[in-house]
């Protein structure tokens, strides 16, 4: 197999902490018996890791990322990280694009005291094709993991990206204001928390209230737990919500309180969709699991008859959104050790019991004690009718706002060239986030708290580290840097007009027909 080394006389200068790892060089190799010593172009050695020795190192006690064909040993920094856990939600893999999202640019200073050596990059000629059709699914998402996509450029090779980062850090710099927490998300929060507890005791055993009255309990706690979902726990497991690490972990664990897993959320979200947001077949967010699929959202995938109804029926299906995330998804993920192509990690002691722990929770409080204390006990279809208002609530606040960002006729989707591994968008990563998500109701502060920052998808894809209450003054500052470089940003006036957006695009894809802009603003 052939091997490239990346490495140049400028790249060892930089990295003066990289010579000091070989000063006990017995050791290092005992420790690592798949690395290889290399020359470099001046005849420096350097130390190159293979993909398959990075994987090994996927745990909070032993954990190595990969950041610009770079590979970093920061086991010793995960007690120490703001962020929390979030340091090893993608463990022994390609971390370039998290990294580059979530960390100001000072960060990399501290990131280089952790190197340990240049990937080995696999040459383009090799064969590792991953578009073999006698692949199995399993074997295919492993060549991907081993093979990770890539963008035109990315992190400080970005410039559009390094303006915004650097308009955002002056902001909240000369402003004195922390960028990962905001004094409004403990009252919002406090209120969501006893929303969900006061609203499920009234839909459910208040002995004053008539079944009428109870189903409108019903909706609005389905109401609450979807705010927990967009607004309290969709922060914290960006690890924007507090730099108190237990402060940001209990908040975390506010979705494995109603019933879906943080664990998995953020396989799914951050390791997947944040990074390859709208990449077909990559993206976990649009994947298309079989031929006939019941959602087709580009027209990169295959196409059913039945396609062509699906902006009805899937209306209908979204508010199954949060019932199936609890039951099947969550289950599934943990059974195949996988999300698409997403490797799920094995469980820690501690995520164990919160995984079991909460499911068994959630399942004890809201589907046992209902069947022996509630009001309704004697009527199984009134309980079936509450919980069907709960959930289907919930799971069509959560499909609608989630969906209407990405899924719309104003957004680009992507594919990867099987054979380069390198997104054929020929746009940089951040430019990549901007063409594939669209903004709705700028200027709304009901809209910001209501979506969690969600009416603010862009601003979210570029600065995911940064509490949502912040988004609407980085705003202007990323759409004037966008229109000087003449890159497009897509906002719809009101939140109507991005949900008929997004059924719109459904109808049209359905169709089989071509794509069809549509008038949103741009700019």
């Amino acid at each position: 197999m052939a091997i490239l080394s990346r490495n140049n006389a400028k790249r060892s200068e930089q990295a003066p902490s990289a010579s000091s790892s070989f000063h006990d060089r017995d050791s290092i190799e005992k420790r690592n018996k798949n690395l290889k010593e290399s020359c470099d172009y001046d005849g420096s050695k350097v130390m190159t890791i293979t993909s398959e020795e990075v994987a090994k190192h996927n745990t909070a006690k032993d954990c190595w990322v990969i950041v610009h064909d770079r590979v970093y040993d920061v086991t010793k920094f995960v007690p120490r990280h703001p962020g929390g856990n979030m340091i090893h939600v993608n463990a022994g893999g390609e971390c370039t694009a998290l990294f580059e999202s979530y960390h100001p640019l000072k960060a990399k200073i501290v990131l280089e005291k952790f190197y340990r050596g240049d990937l080995v990059v696999v040459d383009d000629d090799d064969d590792v094709n991953i578009d073999d059709e006698n692949d199995d699914v399993n074997k295919r998402n492993e060549k991907r993991r081993m093979k990770a996509p890539k963008y035109r450029e990315i992190g400080e090779r970005d410039e559009f990206h390094l303006e915004c980062k650097r308009a955002a850090e002056k902001y909240f710099k000369e402003n004195g204001i922390n960028a990962r927490e905001h004094r409004e998300m403990w009252v919002k929060s406090f209120a969501i928390l006893i929303g969900v507890c006061l609203f499920h005791y009234l839909s459910f055993f208040s002995r004053a209230v008539t079944f009428p009255i109870a189903c409108v309990f019903a909706v609005l706690h389905g109401v609450c737990k979807a705010e927990i979902g967009v607004s309290i726990q969709h922060d914290a497991n960006h690890g924007a919500y507090s730099n108190n690490r237990r402060v940001l972990h209990a908040m975390q664990l506010t979705l494995d309180v109603v019933g879906a897993s943080s664990f998995m959320w953020k396989q799914q979200h951050v390791v997947g969709h944040h990074a390859f947001t709208n990449v077909e077949d990559i993206d976990p967010d649009i994947r298309c699991d079989e031929k006939n699929d019941v959602r087709r959202v580009n027209y990169m995938q295959p196409h059913a008859f039945f396609h062509k109804v699906q902006h009805i029926y899937l209306a209908f299906m979204y508010g199954l959104l949060s019932f199936k995330s609890c039951f099947f998804d969550d289950f599934s993920a943990r059974a195949k050790n996988q999300i698409g192509w997403v490797k799920v990690p094995k469980f820690s002691s501690r995520e164990f019991l919160e995984f079991y722990g909460t499911k068994t929770l959630w399942a004890f409080y809201y589907l046992y004690l209902p069947t022996k204390f509630s009001t309704f006990k004697d009527s199984s279809l009134k309980l079936a009718l509450l919980w069907t208002l709960t959930e289907f609530t919930t799971g069509w606040l959560l499909a609608f706002m989630f969906q209407v960002a990405h899924v719309t006729p104003d957004v680009e989707f992507f594919k990867v060239d099987e054979k380069t591994g390198i997104i054929t968008s020929n746009k940089t990563w951040a430019e990549a986030q901007l063409a594939s998500s669209a903004d709705f109701a700028h200027g709304s502060t009901f809209w910001t708290h209501f979506s969690g920052g969600l009416n603010y998808q862009v601003i979210h894809h570029l600065f995911p580290g940064v509490c949502h209450v912040h988004y609407p003054q980085l705003a202007p500052l990323v759409m004037d840097i966008a229109k000087k470089r003449n890159l497009k940003y897509v906002v719809y006036p009101t939140f109507s007009d991005a949900l008929f957006a997004h059924f719109r695009h459904l109808k049209q894809v359905g169709a089989g027909a071509f794509k069809i802009p549509s008038l949103a603003t741009v700019g």
